[in-house]
């Protein structure tokens, strides 16, 4: 049965980190809450977890689950061929509303769906997100709704969905933003925004001025 924590307490925040945290470990599911929209997590090295994940969503693995860490450092063992420019969208605008698409380093024992030799990474701007990710590493995250249906703004909506399927739901109130991530391609050598979400291209180009949007 699912256990729902109120991370605006303190004490029921200390316990559902904790609670969250070993679950991750022993490959379930958790629900956090983000700077965006509710997530449903688990161990992004575990292929097991990562299936189960998208087996509660109703999603299939040629929707790769992207990632999220909780400081920028983690990206020197996930990803190579980083180029300047996205170096300077992190220094901008993490921990916040944008996804890199970059290319994994190809040594990484993981299962995120059809990535094609690519991961989707974010730093999120939420206290507990951050916490948790530091804790256990990173996540596999997407957004914790089933597949067709809006994305959660609260626990509740998550929960109403999702159900058992999740081991721990760590509720911190409705999410401050109501936007998905903007989410920006850096594998080529000129960034390409793949989907407008909270970050606009305008502001994006005031780091990168020479970003293509995708057609």
């Amino acid at each position: 049965m699912a256990r729902r924590y109120d991370c605006n307490d303190a004490t029921d925040r200390k316990t559902g980190l904790r609670e969250a945290a070993s679950a991750v470990r022993r490959g379930e599911l958790v629900v956090l809450p983000t700077d965006t929209l509710y997530g449903i997590g688990a161990d992004a090295f575990s292929a097991e977890a990562v299936g189960d994940l998208l087996q509660a969503k109703g999603r299939g693995r040629s929707m790769p689950t992207p990632v999220l860490i909780g400081s920028p450092n983690t990206l020197h063992g996930l990803v190579t061929d980083f180029s300047e420019q996205a170096w300077e969208l992190v220094d901008a605008f993490w921990p916040g509303a944008l996804t890199l698409v970059a290319k994994h380093q190809p040594s990484l024992q993981w299962d995120l769906g059809e990535t094609r030799g690519t991961v989707a990474v974010r730093m999120p701007l939420h206290p507990v997100a951050i916490e948790l990710l530091t804790e256990v590493g990173p996540m596999a995250v997407s957004s914790a709704n089933l597949t067709g249906h809006p994305a959660p703004e609260d626990c509740d909506a998550a929960q109403e969905m999702l159900g058992d399927s999740v081991s721990v739901y760590l509720d911190g109130g409705p999410t401050p933003g109501i936007q998905p991530s903007s989410i920006v391609d850096v594998t080529g050598k000129v960034p390409v925004l793949l989907r407008a979400g909270a970050l606009s291209a305008e502001q994006l180009r005031e780091v990168v001025p020479d970003l293509e949007v995708a057609s």
